[in-house]
């Protein structure tokens, strides 16, 4: 798990906000937790620390039901870390240990399974630790020979082991810093609508995931793969009939940290037009471009609906949707120009180099 010096101040400062804390005692917050891919377990923290929350995605990866933790410490997860490391997951989880070691969760049924952790501490307005918070991400699709090919490209043991812990947890901190922008932005009156968003936002990660988890892959992600994928995933979501979507890619390697801002940019514009771009007319197009010539990428999502409404820029500012925006002008030193007309629609435009978005060479 990376330290706290190599994180994005931008993910910094969103995973101190404390609106997490009053939205962790929201029934309906927590219904949404329900329904989260990844395994959540949440303790609070008053004289006495006790699990108070566990969900579905939690038993089903680790066998335990929410009755077999609830009310109990930390210390009652005592799966042990990989290796020679005999550090127990509870404790580790207590300790925010920062290991490159997994965890070995042995299931009822005789299964196993291995982990990934990432875990905060969540404070409430007078900057009081309130509850903290575990995410369990399975990683044994991760199997011996993916990870001699990628032992062979990086040349020894720990360098492979630190290339799959950071992909893993650099998705997962930005999930956290998601939900806890969007917990500040409902200000105590929660309703399903961020939460929808959230949800998309989480859906464009977990396919980047995926990407980055198939056997042979190497420290880059085909751009046109995965903005196919997540057009396909958003149509399939919020498309009605008598809109088209005009889709276009070309094979384009970039490094993670240009496919995952380019591609919750892509996912927002994409639901947006789909939620928005149409209102009142039985249908439309959209277009998603992503062209590649000899020296730059250039990346379209256009529509021909109604346009943004009169005084209302894209991104907005203060909301989630600039701050994607400003992670993808400086990781990829991207250029984006906005475009809208009323009545003709709607157009962004994404430009960047090879140069600027070519994956990182990695060493040991």
């Amino acid at each position: 798990m990376p330290g706290n010096d190599e994180k994005p101040e931008a993910i910094d400062a969103l995973l101190a906000t404390a609106n997490l804390a009053r939205a962790l005692e929201s029934e309906q917050f927590r219904r949404f937790l329900d329904q989260i891919p990844i395994a959540i377990v949440v303790s609070r923290m008053q004289d006495r620390e006790y699990i108070a929350y566990a969900n579905p995605e939690f038993e089903k990866l680790s066998g335990k039901t929410l009755a077999d933790i609830q009310l109990k410490s930390w210390d009652i997860l005592v799966w042990e870390a990989e290796g020679d490391s005999k550090t127990k997951l509870g404790e580790a989880i207590v300790s925010s240990v920062d290991a490159t070691s997994s965890f070995r969760i042995e299931r009822p049924d005789g299964q196993s399974v291995i982990i990934d952790l990432y875990s905060n501490v969540i404070v409430d307005d007078d900057d009081v630790p309130a509850f903290r918070l575990a995410a369990l991400v399975d990683v044994s699709s991760h199997t011996l020979a993916a990870r001699e090919e990628l032992r062979q490209r990086l040349g020894e043991k720990d360098a492979l082991l630190l290339e799959i812990q950071h992909r893993v947890k650099n998705n997962l901190q930005m999930i956290i810093a998601l939900i806890r922008i969007e917990a500040r932005n409902a200000q105590g009156r929660i309703d399903t609508a961020p939460f929808d968003r959230l949800a998309g936002r989480i859906n464009s990660m977990q396919l980047l995931y995926k990407l980055l988890a198939s056997p042979g892959q190497g420290n880059s992600v085909d751009l046109g793969v995965y903005l196919s994928e997540i057009a396909s995933s958003v149509m399939q979501l919020h498309a009605t009939e008598g809109i088209r979507l005009n889709l276009k890619v070309d094979t384009y390697p970039v490094s993670v940290n240009i496919a995952m801002p380019t591609g919750l940019v892509v996912n927002e514009l994409l639901t947006n037009a789909l939620k928005h771009a149409f209102v009142g007319r039985d249908g439309g197009a959209i277009t998603l471009h992503s062209v590649v010539d000899e020296g730059a990428c250039r990346i379209i999502i256009a529509d021909d609906g109604v346009g943004l409404p009169e005084g209302v820029q894209w991104p907005e500012q203060g909301r989630l949707g600039a701050l994607i925006v400003r992670s993808l002008r400086e990781n990829a030193k991207a250029d984006l120009m906005v475009e809208s007309r009323p009545g003709q629609g709607m157009r962004v435009t994404i430009t960047f180099t090879r140069t600027t978005s070519a994956p990182e060479s990695v060493t040991a």
